[in-house]
């Protein structure tokens, strides 16, 4: 079937909710990929360190991985009203690292989603800016998981089906 790319962009409950998406989708036989972005451990991002680390190896196979998915859903959690260092830092290496950035991003369907220990909506609407700017066609339904809000099984068959058309 399809080819699902999940990012996750921390090591706790936004990791687990990749791992509860993953198996939905799998469910349904598709194909799914989990890239832990702080597993990647990327230096911070300067036009210093940029010039250090050109090729980067973890960067040019982020940037296979997400040319070879159908769609992406990004799980983020909420970091001070916005989205968390490391997705910022991933998305600015992967985008001096491509001779074209735009191709990773535009028109591939992403659905987003948070595990956020506040209301979660504060990432949403941050990383919806992002991949908008970047050109992603990015679905309007979002998945927020917190302490008064729980995973919404009808959520994750829409998110999987609607990142997948």
């Amino acid at each position: 079937m399809a080819k699902l790319l999940i990012l996750a962009a921390s090591t706790g409950k936004n990791l687990k909710l990749a791992m509860e998406l993953k198996a939905a989708a799998e469910i349904h036989g598709h194909e799914v990929d989990v890239m832990d972005l702080c597993a990647l451990d990327l230096p911070m991002y300067t036009p210093e360190s940029e010039k250090q680390h050109l090729n980067h190896e973890d960067i040019q196979s982020s940037m296979k991985r997400i040319l070879h998915c159908d769609g992406m859903i990004v799980c983020a959690p909420e970091y001070n009203g916005s989205h968390p260092p490391v997705l910022s830092n991933f998305i600015a290496w992967v985008s001096v690292q491509s001779s074209n950035f735009r191709l990773l991003f535009n028109k591939r369907s992403v659905g987003l989603a948070s595990a956020s220990g506040g209301g979660g909506n504060h990432v949403i609407m941050s990383m919806r800016m992002q991949f908008s700017f970047l050109g992603s066609n990015v679905l309007g339904r979002s998945i927020v998981v917190n302490k008064s809000k729980s995973l919404n099984p009808d959520a994750v068959e829409d998110m999987i089906t609607g990142v997948l058309r």
